[in-house]
């Protein structure tokens, strides 16, 4: 089910529980808490994306979308200091907190749903009421007489005249679920790559952002680093986005990462060494932050609209099985965790090659017209 500005203000609603955490009594409390935490804010992140990139066409989709990017970076290098003020683990809740809460009053108002969602669930006067606002905000004009059509209709002879808009008028509602995934030969075998790359992307991800307890440097200008070495790492892929290709540079960005864990691995922690060893982690997780949200708009192009949410939100909960795992890893200490991170780079760059390209192909609306098209 589609997340929208309802699903929103239930999140910033839920994060208060995350100022109640500093106020837990006991151990248990706080499992609960942080577990109430985490299940409000999980698909946030998905949502606010899919809405900020379905309305962009396909030369600036790329670049859309990877800019969104930029403030979850600022988000890991701001929290670096916010930690680093806030000593106390309940101070630090509070303060990480309150972002959400100028979240709901600052933002969250202006929200508005995606045009697409509108067109697939028949609400094609609201759809056109968007439409036009787009339109004047960026100071142009819809002629009179539009129809918004989806892309299952693009190649049906529709009439002239009112009995066209009737027709539009009253358009059947249009659903899908993963079940419709998995059944079609178009995706299915889409969604089964995107989860397995999805969750090795998490580990590598999540694991080097964690190693930096094993690697025995300053914690805040560790992670502090990391956060910024996303930065641009996100400029460079907006780049070759729309030069390269989506597939390429999910190699690519996969196995760059790959490598320097690997040489990460071969590095010794002693003296002088340890240095060299963050820097291959901070290399490391440059190439992989650059996969890791490419993904974000690789999937949406890989999906309809009607399930887009719920491919997106299956690789999500890959990546949230790999952000579990990834703590497993780090523990084990010593060169070990590097060496599992760069195995899973570069087996999620080969798994890569079997998705398709979709740089400059339509972001489709329904199952049947993605099939249609992908037939063509």
């Amino acid at each position: 089910k589609r997340l929208s500005n309802g699903g929103l203000y239930l999140e910033c609603h839920l994060r208060f529980f995350g100022c109640l955490t500093a106020l837990s009594p006991d151990y248990w409390t706080y499992c609960l808490l942080r577990f109430i935490t985490g299940f409000s804010t999980g698909g946030v992140g998905l949502c606010a994306f899919v809405l900020a990139t379905e309305p962009i066409g396909p030369k600036k989709r790329g670049a859309a979308g990877m800019s969104t990017f930029y403030f979850f970076s600022c988000g890991i290098a701001l929290l670096s200091g916010i930690a680093y003020v806030f000593r106390s683990w309940r101070e630090l809740y509070i303060a990480s907190s309150i972002p959400s809460m100028l979240f709901l009053v600052g933002v969250l108002p202006f929200i508005s749903e995606s045009p697409r969602w509108y067109l697939v669930r028949g609400k094609i006067d609201e759809a056109m009421k968007l439409m036009r606002a787009i339109a004047k905000a960026n100071k142009k004009h819809l002629p009179d007489g539009v129809i918004l059509a989806l892309d299952e209709e693009v190649n049906e002879n529709l009439n002239d005249g009112p009995s066209c808009k009737d027709q539009m008028d009253t358009k059947d509602v249009i659903t899908g679920s993963l079940i419709d995934v998995v059944k079609s030969p178009v995706t299915r075998i889409r969604l089964f790559l995107a989860v397995a790359i999805n969750f090795l992307c998490s580990v590598v991800y999540y694991g080097i952002s964690l190693n930096v307890v094993n690697l025995q440097t300053n914690l805040y200008l560790s992670v502090f680093l990391n956060g910024m070495a996303e930065m641009p790492a996100f400029t460079i892929t907006a780049l070759l986005l729309d030069k390269f290709g989506r597939k390429p540079l999910a190699i690519g960005t996969q196995w760059f990462s790959g490598i320097f864990c690997l040489m990460g691995s071969l590095v010794m922690i002693h003296g002088e060494w340890k240095v060299a060893r963050m820097v291959c982690g901070i290399l490391g997780i440059f190439g992989m932050a650059g996969t890791y949200n490419l993904l974000f708009i690789y999937m949406a192009e890989l999906f309809p609209t009607v399930v887009r949410n719920a491919a997106l939100g299956c690789g999500a909960q890959a990546a949230q099985m790999g952000a579990i795992l990834a703590p497993l890893v780090v523990v084990l200490g010593g060169g070990f965790p590097f060496a599992v991170f760069a195995v899973c780079a570069i087996l999620g760059g080969i798994l890569a090659f079997y998705l398709p390209e979709t740089l400059n192909r339509p972001l489709y609306d329904t199952m049947a017209g993605m099939e249609g098209g992908e037939s063509v």
